[in-house]
């Protein structure tokens, strides 16, 4: 059987808040998309952020057939805190082995900094929903990452940070309006890390739980003028995840069969699984 090693990268306290407020950790969100795309496949989970568990060393990570990345809720540039720079020495061991690697979000940001990148808070702000407007480049129309993806589409997206540099082993997949990069592909002389920042493991339903989570921020930062508010816009996609085909819905949220359709939305995914994962089995 293929073993995966799921890789969550959100400190003790804030996975037991994700706990109280009924958010689905991201790892089983990456777990149920293997049961999808790999069935039978062997996931363990690490939480890496907690300075108690040793980083495993080269022979117990060679027991994995590749490495999946969550997002998380830590500032990548802040390489001071233990928590962040431990990640990035497990990614920089996991990329020298030539183990496969993929995530989204803090993902791609891992994916960028671990080969010689760099990553800055993004001047405009958050960025959360949904992008409307990701964009293929050239080279993402070709590439395997991307195979099958319209030139343009919508993902769901939750984070501060952006990729302001990307080093010379990385190409550019896809592009947005708030955040330039959203789709990369590391490929060195070892190893490879494929990552996206927005989710393909989210669905409307878990993305209303993650931002009814995270109210208070969405009305600090302005984006809403109440906390009822968010819940408000929660419930619609709530609503949307149980009726995807719903026309009122989808125009009043913006939504479209890129966002909704589970076979275009993690097409990603199961392209990595595709082309990075089942070729070393």
């Amino acid at each position: 059987m293929p073993r995966l090693l799921i890789v969550n990268g959100y400190p003790r306290a804030s996975r037991e808040n994700f706990a109280r407020q009924g958010v689905t950790h991201p790892h089983v969100l990456y777990q149920r998309l293997l049961e999808r795309h790999l069935p039978g496949a062997e996931a363990e989970v690490f939480f890496v952020a907690d300075p108690e568990n040793p980083l495993p060393e080269g022979a117990e990570l060679a027991r994995f057939s590749a490495v999946i990345w969550t997002g998380s809720d830590q500032t990548i540039y802040q390489t001071n805190r233990p928590e962040v720079a431990r990640q990035i020495a497990l990614a920089k061991r996991i990329l020298a082995l030539g183990i496969p690697q993929f995530g989204s979000c803090w993902g791609a940001q891992m994916a960028a900094v671990t080969a010689g990148g760099e990553v800055a808070k993004n001047p405009k702000g958050r960025e959360w929903g949904f992008a409307k407007d990701l964009t293929l480049t050239e080279a993402g129309k070709d590439h395997p990452l991307t195979e099958g993806k319209p030139e343009r589409y919508q993902g769901f997206e939750m984070h501060l940070d952006e990729v302001t540099r990307l080093p010379e082993t990385a190409t550019l997949l896809a592009t947005g309006g708030h955040t330039r990069v959203q789709a990369i592909a590391v490929e060195t002389e070892t190893g490879s890390f494929w990552a996206t920042q927005y989710h393909p493991e989210y669905d409307p339903l878990e993305y209303a739980k993650l931002l009814a989570a995270r109210k208070a921020a969405m009305v600090k930062e302005g984006f809403f003028p109440s906390e009822e508010a968010v819940l408000a816009y929660a419930k619609d996609l709530e609503a949307l995840h149980e009726r995807p085909f719903d026309r009122a819905l989808r125009r009043k949220l913006g939504a479209d069969e890129t966002l909704l359709d589970p076979a275009i939305r993690e097409r990603e995914f199961k392209n990595w699984i595709t082309y990075r994962v089942l070729p070393r089995l």
